[in-house]
């Protein structure tokens, strides 16, 4: 038997059993004790914006799902150029991913353009 299969059980059929579901409410990490957090946002109009902003000012990194902004509307483009300068204010790092999410980062944190295992 091989390393991978004592790992992964060799071969052996699994039940619903065999697994446990984590419970994401009962997590012992407290949050006032990271130093940094990663939220979660949807974007769907100007006003979605500021929360975003707020979080990257104190630190933190936001993904927005941006799918329920209309391309064609100006109001996109004023949303990312907001988004942008505050990326630029506290020297962090604003991407794009797709056509449905941003990534923006407060300072010092950089996103690699690269795809992890893809490097040249």
């Amino acid at each position: 038997m091989g390393l991978m299969s004592k790992i992964l059980g060799g071969g052996q059929s699994r039940t619903a059993e065999d697994y446990v579901e984590l419970d994401l409410d009962d997590t012992s990490a407290d949050s006032a004790e990271a130093a940094m957090q990663v939220h979660i946002a949807e974007i769907s109009d100007q006003t979605d914006a500021i929360d975003i902003k707020d979080a990257v000012y104190d630190g933190d990194i936001v993904i927005a799902d941006i799918t329920r902004l209309r391309t064609a509307d100006s109001t996109v483009e004023h949303i990312v150029d907001e988004l942008r300068q505050v990326a630029q204010e506290v020297d962090g790092d604003i991407v794009r991913k797709g056509d449905d999410q941003m990534i923006i980062t407060p300072t010092g944190v950089h996103i690699s353009r690269e795809k992890l295992g893809q490097r040249a």
